[in-house]
């Protein structure tokens, strides 16, 4: 497998570690860039961006990220927690009245930030252009009901966590994360 781009002296463990998720892990195609002190000291890339495999994967290839943004947005909860102003033990409600339906009054704070809200997916899906209103997620998130009693069990809330974390930090703050 070639891989391409450059690593500053001290740092060919990284490409090295690149080489092996082809080698070794099964990889198909990726890209990485690693930053030190504000300076790049890697920028690879690799393998192949299509399903088929024909496709080589080149610098600059698009690549679609999920979830990067969570540790960032969780990071704004615990700071807004840290400063005595968002309260983990607190439910959901407090800081959300409409949020209190169908059984969510018991949802605690800490359950939105460790996946355990009962939320991790809409009863309705949005259309993109409805997901992409900051209002209309949290609206249907709200209006719902918990897929399993808050607090006893966890699931990974891959598309409501944005929206749950976002209109509490917008009711705590109003601000936006």
């Amino acid at each position: 497998m070639d891989v391409h781009g450059t690593v500053a002296e001290g740092f060919e463990p990284v490409r090295d570690a690149f080489a092996r998720n082809f080698t070794a892990l099964g990889d198909r195609g990726a890209a990485v860039a690693v930053y030190r002190d504000g300076r790049k000291v890697a920028d690879l890339w690799g393998g192949t961006k299509d399903v088929d495999g024909t496709e080589p994967w080149r610098r600059g290839t698009a690549q679609v990220v999920r979830s990067a943004t969570k540790g960032v947005a969780a990071a704004v909860a615990l700071l807004l927690h840290q400063r005595g102003e968002l309260d983990l033990d607190a439910p959901v409600g407090e800081y959300w009245p409409e949020f209190k339906a169908h059984g969510k009054e018991r949802v605690l704070v800490r359950h939105v930030l460790n996946h355990r809200a009962g939320l991790p997916v809409l009863d309705r899906p949005l259309t993109p252009g409805e997901a992409l209103d900051p209002l209309r997620g949290p609206a249907a998130v709200a209006a719902q009901a918990p897929v399993w009693e808050p607090g006893t069990d966890h699931g990974y809330h891959a598309l409501t966590y944005g929206w749950l974390l976002d209109e509490l930090v917008r009711r705590v703050t109003g601000r936006g994360t």
